[in-house]
């Protein structure tokens, strides 16, 4: 039996996992769980699957064996740790199980933007396994299986193109929040939501791809796929194309972070709905990613290009921008335009570790937030 610590128990993707580990009871165990807010939910889970260890931010009366989430990314008797936190905050957790030698499934990829050097390095010197649970990251992952030593020629990063796929620059301008959380296949968090909206989410997933599979930006190519059938896919230098379909459903990549290298069954008991490509009245269509009006790729690329503290101001710009949106405080449009702004400007630090990396980030966000401040008088 494999002992899962779940860090982000009350999220979408905790959730889902520990769908997962309650249709399979002989196969996982949720040992621990950690939460931020969502205290009525966590309690619930700790009544159901009884974990020997829970962290919670906002009361510390439900806090079990931990005091912080660090402890619960150590704990000795995990063998897995899914780290499905949301933005930078799953850094130091994501390091600090890796050098207790933890396997890590992966759903939290503004650490490998922010600090994808410091990490790989940690996984290569302790040996473990960085599992990608991201839709798209697993497909490519699943696509490489067997291929071992074969020459990439591409990777195919699929994007659904979010809500506003098809908009001009002026539609832009007038998109409402109601609208920016609709998005029209997937089910997640708000500010990954956000992100898909403005495509900031795919901008991300190419510096992810870059370092996860150690391979060069110009060969990392969105595709926006608007049925979300094809996760991804992987090109061999002769030709070949090989990617992994299903329908959009999150629990698939979950269970295989978790089952590696084998799978389990996910639709005898309903978890999963088999895909039926008959029904698929639409069939499956592929458009090249707008990055003129959805500026956000080419920033990501840019800033990754660019290397050193760059990427690391490009997320936390981004996250404090998505939530003043979330709030009310800025439009849709000033996303995007905001960021391309902070990273022009930006002069850039090299050969950051962990601390470097995290006073940066702590850096841009008190000067976005004074920036808009300002900005409004």
């Amino acid at each position: 039996m494999k002992r899962i610590a779940i860090l982000g128990s009350t999220g979408s993707i905790g959730t889902q996992a520990l769908e997962i580990i309650r249709n399979n009871p002989d196969k996982y165990k949720a040992v621990a769980l950690s939460c931020g807010k969502n205290t009525e939910l966590l309690k619930k889970q700790i009544e159901e699957f009884a974990p020997e260890m829970v962290y919670c931010d906002s009361d510390s009366s439900l806090n079990k064996n931990a005091d912080s989430i660090i402890d619960i990314a150590t704990m000795d008797d995990a063998d897995i740790v899914l780290n499905s936190l949301m933005g930078m905050r799953g850094l130091e957790p994501t390091l600090a199980a890796i050098e207790q030698g933890k396997d890590i499934a992966f759903a939290n990829k503004e650490t490998l933007v922010v600090g994808g050097e410091i990490v790989m390095d940690a996984v290569t010197r302790k040996g473990v396994q960085l599992l990608p649970v991201d839709s798209e990251h697993s497909a490519i992952f699943q696509s490489l299986q067997g291929n071992e030593g074969n020459a990439i020629r591409r990777i195919l990063l699929t994007a659904s193109g979010g809500p506003f796929r098809g908009y001009t620059r002026e539609q832009l301008e007038n998109v409402t929040l109601e609208q920016a959380l609709n998005h029209p296949n997937w089910s997640m968090g708000s500010k990954i939501t956000i992100d898909s909206a403005s495509m900031m989410n795919k901008g991300l997933e190419i510096i992810e791809a870059k370092w996860l599979f150690d391979v060069p930006l110009d060969r990392i190519q969105v595709v926006v796929h608007p049925q979300s059938i094809l996760h991804s896919a992987v090109e061999y230098e002769d030709g070949s194309v090989v990617g992994q379909m299903g329908n959009p459903d999150m629990k698939v990549p979950i269970a295989y972070a978790f089952s590696y290298p084998e799978r389990i069954d996910l639709t005898h008991d309903g978890t999963v709905k088999s895909l039926d490509l008959f029904a698929l009245k639409d069939g499956m269509t592929f458009f090249p990613a707008d990055d003129k009006v959805f500026k956000t790729i080419a920033l990501a690329r840019q800033a990754s290009e660019t290397g050193g503290s760059c990427p690391v101001v490009l997320n936390g710009a981004n996250e404090v921008l998505v939530d003043l949106f979330l709030h009310g405080k800025i439009r849709f449009i000033e996303i995007q335009d905001t960021l391309e702004r902070i990273l022009n400007e930006h002069v850039p630090k090299f050969n950051l570790d962990l601390e470097g990396v995290l006073e940066e980030d702590r850096k841009i966000r008190d000067y976005v937030r004074k920036l808009l401040e300002d900005k409004r008088g």
